[in-house]
């Protein structure tokens, strides 16, 4: 019988979810508590959850993430991705729990030709990575247990996500335009639980860095997602995926050009990530339509 109980927060969101179902897989107990009913910034509540839940473990799955939509509230996305995790880090540091957050490669500038380590300066381009920088700096700062995951371009079956978006457009578009200079590591969510849960069993602590292996383009995480979508016998029913710059789709945030993260302190501790290929290929054919 697990000794551990986990306190999801974000339990309803595309990660959420993903920690909710690896959980109950495998009989570990959870209380969890969805966003849209469950303050994460105020004290009071949290305390409250917390002492009736019992939880040795915190995961703090909620965050916003409407990253062009921080340019025009930075302040709402500070107070849900930076100030929310002082109240948990202190909520978990009165009660012993410890506290398991993620972070994002966004924190980073994106001029790097060499993956980004845990510890090199943050350095963010847009609202949404200062609202994260400062939750991180909330962390750092604290008295609790903690360990904070920087992930980046997560997926999953469910959920608002670029994977499904792709395939739902490639199968009603002709042709797609996706950006090809912008480089990093995708994420299945599914992955980024499990992948979790090996380290917190390993007594993993402090700042590390979580994604699938390898790394692409946007425009190449595309091609993989149409390429599963594919009948050959079918041919001309899915979109042909095009090559474009980021210039000729601009967006109000301003995205990183390269934002590897690098792996190496975690492959050390839970072993070699799995390539993002196999894991979108399984994730295109099990996604909800």
């Amino acid at each position: 019988m697990s000794t551990k109980h986990f306190l999801i927060l974000g339990s309803s969101g595309m990660l959420g979810r993903a920690w909710r179902e690896l959980l109950s897989r495998r009989n570990i107990p959870f209380t969890h508590g969805d966003s849209d009913r469950f303050d994460i910034t105020s004290p009071a509540q949290i305390a409250a959850a917390l002492h009736a839940s019992g939880a040795t473990h915190v995961i703090n799955c909620a965050a916003w993430t409407d990253v062009d939509g921080a340019e025009t509230n930075e302040a709402g996305a500070t107070r849900i991705n930076g100030e929310a995790v002082r109240v948990l880090a202190d909520a978990c540091a009165n009660s012993g729990a410890m506290l398991v957050h993620y972070s994002t490669d966004y924190v980073f500038d994106g001029n790097a030709h060499a993956p980004y380590r845990t510890d090199q300066r943050r350095d963010p381009l847009n609202a949404y990575g200062r609202s994260k920088a400062v939750g991180e700096e909330m962390l750092e700062a604290s008295r609790a247990k903690w360990l904070c995951l920087r992930t980046s371009w997560l997926y999953a079956p469910w959920g608002k996500n670029f994977l499904r978006t792709i395939a739902s457009a490639a199968l009603t578009k002709p042709q797609l335009k996706v950006v090809n200079d912008q480089r990093g590591r995708p994420t299945s969510a599914e992955h980024l639980a499990k992948g979790t849960l090996a380290m917190i069993d390993r007594g993993a602590r402090g700042m590390h860095h979580l994604t699938d292996g390898g790394e692409c383009t946007w425009f190449e995480f595309a091609q993989e997602i149409v390429e599963v979508l594919r009948d050959p016998g079918a041919a001309g029913s899915v979109a042909t995926v095009l090559p474009c710059t980021s210039d000729e789709f601009p967006r109000p945030a301003k995205r990183p050009a390269y934002s590897v993260l690098d792996l190496a302190k975690t492959e050390a501790l839970i072993g070699t990530m799995p390539n993002w290929k196999g894991n979108v290929r399984d994730t295109v054919r099990r996604r909800e339509v």
